[in-house]
């Protein structure tokens, strides 16, 4: 028995886009250019990197619905990863691609059956099923959230989550 399906993932997913989007929208614009060093990516660079990324996802499993992923297919789209990331050059722009984007995550997996989520797709470095795939993906969702959340701090902001707790514990004093 599967305790974590394909609803499950949806759910959490959507969780995770939808604190991507609060960090997208609580930076504002003109902080878009920030690095916090300088050979890292902008806040910019990073968001758009996030909206972009799913594509990859969405090709491979809901798409194509790979079996076997060569190199060539990582090639191929993370260069339409990249071109389309740098597509993406307003906050407006950026916060429309994730909502797109992910939510034809989401909706995608939420699709899939149990069945689906446990096939094996063969990789050049061995085979991982679409489910380890797919939390690989909002895995580096957070990743990157993460450095988002210490750019805010660096930029005077508070990250929502901490505000949330900040105001539950308020509450409870």
């Amino acid at each position: 028995m599967n305790y974590y399906g394909s609803k499950d993932m949806a759910d959490s997913w959507r969780t995770v886009r939808k604190n991507t989007l609060q960090v997208a929208e609580d930076i504002p614009e003109e902080k878009y250019a920030f690095r916090a060093a300088p050979d890292t990516m902008s806040v910019a660079e990073i968001l758009a990197h996030l909206a972009a990324t799913p594509h990859w996802a969405i090709q491979c499993h809901f798409i194509e619905k790979k079996s076997a992923v060569a190199m060539e297919d990582f090639g191929k789209w993370m260069g339409e990863i990249g071109a389309a990331s740098k597509t993406l050059t307003t906050k407006a722009a950026i916060i429309d691609a994730l909502k797109i984007n992910g939510e034809t995550v989401a909706a995608g997996i939420e699709a899939m059956t149990d069945a689906q989520l446990g096939e094996k797709v063969g990789l050049p470095m061995g085979d991982k099923t679409r489910f380890e795939m797919l939390l690989g993906l909002k895995e580096h969702e957070m990743h990157h959230r993460a450095q988002l959340f210490l750019i805010e701090r660096m930029v005077g902001i508070v990250p929502h989550l901490t505000r949330a707790r900040e105001a539950a514990q308020a509450a409870r004093s």
